[in-house]
């Protein structure tokens, strides 16, 4: 319950989350209806397009560039902002709480706070699924949000310089899930080390033993063939140890235990399987097994003007199997929503259910290399591609997401800054 001294607020249409679904909703019913009558929530001050999180651990992405202050994307599209985590829900008091806001120092800065609101959107995302394997908790690292991006970029910088002083030479690291994530992940760490290992002397040089581990019999599951042939042949061009149908049983200290044996490393990165936040479990919504909010058709959760979208959301997709946890799929489903309640505001006849409509996929593999397959259109086909059209196309998928919530002119500034901060080489690669 919340406490007697809680500061309350009210806004009509209440946003919880602001990744790519729930700050492209926030952003375009702001524009409609004003900061009156739209409130955006997140944990985080700043946000930064979770797709891109690999390149920030690889230190091809500056977070601090790119990371977009919330305060400032409320004032140009306008919605309020209020910075927080969803601490409990009354869904028919249509009311719900804000946890504390803690500094480093775990003072409080911002107290509990009450929520009222006629209308709810849930789009809090999701973190990574342990699977409930021993040790993960404790010896892996994982990406989640911009800090944790940040945290293994200081900790891979180190262990870089360390190997250049050791007397072994050799820097061992695993990936955990052959996803996107993991593969890219891979292609960004390969090109990290030529970049150090070219400024180091030649006495310093070191090696970097790249594993790749999946579960699966194969990587890139849910991709077509054509791209998961393509992304082997640029692993095994890498030196990437590829390891699939493998069971992970142990992380620990220095070594990850499988079902094909042991596997030195010095560092785990985890990037497989994704879980939503276990609160979701005690709002009252009904929730499935990976923690996720059940929505049906129209995004509607088990309780009235209460909406989720996203990796938060279990949502109906084709054959009967819920939508993956993509960003192109909360893109959507926050456009749909936008449609919906705007409709509703106007008092008319609300949108189709919702459709996910499947755009493709690009996968980063290395420098200046992209591979990835696009539809061609409603029947299913698809587009093959490769190489600078694919590279290009994955440049403008990040472009497009900062042209919805800053506008054209601020997109094409970014864009500039960028290339002119990394000399022109156009280093950007998968989003």
């Amino acid at each position: 319950m919340p406490s007697k001294t809680a500061t309350t607020l009210h806004s009509d249409h209440v946003i919880i989350g602001g990744g790519a679904g729930g700050l492209l909703l926030a952003a375009r019913l702001g524009r409609r209806l004003g900061p009156d009558r739209v409130l955006l929530v997140d944990r985080a001050v700043t946000h930064i397009w979770k797709p891109s999180l690999h390149e920030i651990v690889a230190g091809t992405r500056d977070s601090h560039q790119d990371a977009l202050p919330y305060p400032m994307l409320a004032r140009r599209n306008g919605f309020r902002f209020a910075l927080g985590e969803l601490a409990a829900l009354d869904a028919e008091g249509r009311r719900l709480t804000l946890a504390p806001v803690l500094d480093a120092n775990g003072e409080v800065i911002a107290p509990e706070r009450v929520v009222t609101f006629r209308r709810l959107i849930l789009a809090t995302g999701a973190g990574t699924n342990l699977f409930g394997t021993k040790g993960a908790d404790a010896h892996t690292f994982r990406i989640e949000d911009a800090d944790d991006a940040r945290r293994l970029n200081r900790r891979l910088t180190d262990a870089f310089l360390g190997a250049a002083f050791s007397e072994e030479r050799v820097l061992r690291i695993s990936i955990i899930g052959a996803g996107p994530t993991g593969v890219q992940l891979a292609a960004e760490l390969d090109a990290a080390h030529a970049d150090v290992v070219a400024s180091l002397a030649a006495d310093q040089h070191f090696e970097l033993e790249l594993s790749l581990l999946e579960m699966a019999p194969s990587i890139l599951g849910g991709q077509p063939e054509a791209v998961t042939r393509r992304a082997r042949t640029a692993l095994d061009r890498l030196g990437v140890r590829l390891l699939t149908g493998t069971e992970v049983t142990r992380v620990r200290a220095g070594s990850i235990e499988t079902s094909k044996g042991k596997v030195p490393a010095d560092i785990v990165i985890w990037t497989a399987g994704a879980k939503a936040d276990k609160i979701n479990t005690s709002l009252g919504l009904k929730t499935g097994k990976l923690n996720q909010i059940v929505v049906n058709e129209r995004l509607e959760t088990s309780a009235t003007d209460i909406w989720a979208l996203g990796d938060c959301a279990e949502a109906p997709g084709p054959g009967e199997r819920p939508l993956p946890p993509r960003a192109q799929v909360a893109a959507q489903q926050a456009k749909y929503l936008a449609r919906v309640l705007l409709a509703r505001e106007a008092g008319q006849t609300a949108p189709e259910p919702f459709v996910f409509r499947e755009r493709g996929s690009l996968i980063s593999l290395g420098r200046e290399e992209a591979v990835g397959a696009v539809q061609t259109g409603r029947k299913g086909g698809r587009l093959f591609i490769e190489g600078m059209i694919a590279d290009w196309l994955q440049m403008s998928l990040l472009l497009d997401h900062h042209r919805a919530i800053l506008g054209v002119r601020r997109t094409v500034l970014l864009a500039l800054a960028r290339m002119l901060q990394t000399g022109g080489t156009g280093r950007t690669r998968l989003h």
